[in-house]
């Protein structure tokens, strides 16, 4: 069966100890049986090991900050479009969704296609606003409040039983085990990423985590539960073990019905040591460990294309429980020349 060419921007190139998802989306866009992707990388520094990697992106772009202002970005973008024709754009940075999901309807008038959720299903899992979530949709989530000023910590620590999860608005997490931590860390959070910053109620237990596609009208397109096996200082999974958990699937597969979520997402759970489960963060992409779902028999980059391109995907039924993910270091070596002129010229 010939294969259909399509031209897709991919963000999120930064493959480092706190990885971006972009390498594992295009591995998965690479092993599509339905189309032949040309990938344009799309970076925000001239640093991302993904830009380098042989194999990954066929050029790479370098694009602005989403802090920099959305017309900055969306400039770039329109300029790469004209250059290069982009199919689809899957962007896979939080700090970078917002802006391209209020963009949406500019972006389709250019001709790009993207499949992302609306603002009410971004804003609905915010951080800050899960525990309202969590009553909407019956789940069990950790006591949490967000705070604008260190002067508030104090008395949220004395309310919620510690430790404490501090944590930014778009990434990052830090645990403090007692209030002058938690100051500490909403000091360093909030420079790194703005206020309000979230403090949760620490859970302990077992750390679980689905990645998921939603279609928009309440079907789940694929889900794959996994199990963190070792996690980084920074809380990120440096390896991780697909699992047949029931429960897990059928919690994404509801809160997917009840939201009518549209796109990736990933929920980050915890199981406690009485096998209950609760909600700790809803990710509004999908994740870097993205390409373990692949290898365990659900393409999801690959549907994320599909439904972006207008398509109605058969679901995925099944994937394989036991499949492993172990990253590793990996020095590549580059001419200084080949950085140098990626750096000058925005492109390589």
């Amino acid at each position: 069966m010939k294969r259909e060419k399509l031209t897709i921007a991919v963000s999120g190139l930064n493959n480092t100890d706190n990885p971006g998802p972009g390498v594992p989306v295009i591995r998965g866009l690479r092993e599509s049986t339905h189309f032949e992707p040309r990938i344009l990388g799309l970076a925000y520094e001239n640093m991302e090991p993904g830009a380098y990697m042989e194999g990954v992106a066929d050029k790479t772009y370098l694009i602005p900050y989403p802090s920099n202002g959305m017309e900055p970005l969306l400039a770039r973008l329109e300029e790469i479009h004209r250059r290069d024709k982009i199919d689809v754009l899957i962007p896979n940075f939080d700090s970078e969704l917002l802006p391209l999901i209020k963009a949406e309807n500019r972006l389709t008038a250019m001709g790009i296609r993207t499949f992302l959720p609306t603002i009410g299903q971004y804003d609905e899992r915010l951080k800050s606003n899960l525990p309202e979530f969590g009553k909407k949709y019956d789940l069990s989530v950790p006591g949490s409040h967000t705070v604008s000023s260190a002067l508030e910590i104090p008395g949220i620590c004395r309310e919620l039983s510690g430790p404490w999860m501090i944590k930014g608005k778009f990434y990052d997490a830090v645990l403090a085990h007692n209030v002058e931590q938690a100051i500490a860390a909403f000091y360093r959070i909030s420079a790194q990423w703005g206020l309000p910053v979230v403090v949760q109620q620490y859970i302990s237990g077992t750390e679980v985590n689905v990645v998921a596609v939603g279609d928009g009208k309440g079907n789940t397109i694929g889900a794959v539960p996994m199990r963190k096996m070792f996690v980084t200082d920074k809380g990120k999974a440096w390896s991780g073990i697909t699992i047949a958990d029931k429960y897990l699937l059928d919690l994404t597969k509801r809160i997917i019905s009840n939201t009518f979520w549209r796109g990736g997402m990933e929920l980050e759970m915890i199981r406690s040591s009485d096998n209950k489960y609760y909600l700790v963060e809803i990710n509004p992409r999908i994740p870097a460990w993205v390409y373990l779902a692949v290898a365990a028999g659900q393409n999801l980059p690959e549907a994320i294309v599909h439904l972006a391109m207008g398509m109605n995907p058969e679901p995925f039924t099944a994937f394989e429980a036991g499949k492993m993910f172990i990253r590793y270091s990996y020095d590549m070596i580059v001419d200084v020349n080949t950085h140098q002129s990626f750096a000058f010229n925005g492109e390589k």
